[in-house]
């Protein structure tokens, strides 16, 4: 296994692991000298999931590799459910 810079990951392209495009690295988020999440340019087409933003940050759990191409979870991604500001009967 082959460790990458940081700046080697940056403008990467990242997929979901259902193999739909999302967008680009932009920047590793750090805490403590490890990396925490990772900010996503999304791409146009994705954007409609996520209304209308232009980034969002992924938590480093979340991904599931990084090489040539970045490979995220799609649970990591906001549902169309939970942009709706409605609050579940759990936390009710």
């Amino acid at each position: 296994m082959r460790v990458k810079k940081i700046t080697e990951v940056i403008g990467v392209k990242v997929y979901t692991d259902s193999g739909d495009y999302f967008g680009e690295v932009e920047e590793a988020n750090l805490h403590e000298n490890k990396i925490d999440g990772w900010r996503i340019k999304v791409s146009g087409n994705m954007m409609s999931l996520i209304s209308g933003a232009r980034g969002v940050i992924i938590p480093h759990q979340f991904v599931k590799a990084i090489s040539d191409i970045f490979i995220i979870n799609k649970s990591a991604l906001p549902t169309p459910e939970s942009d709706t500001g409605e609050v579940s009967e759990e936390l009710a």
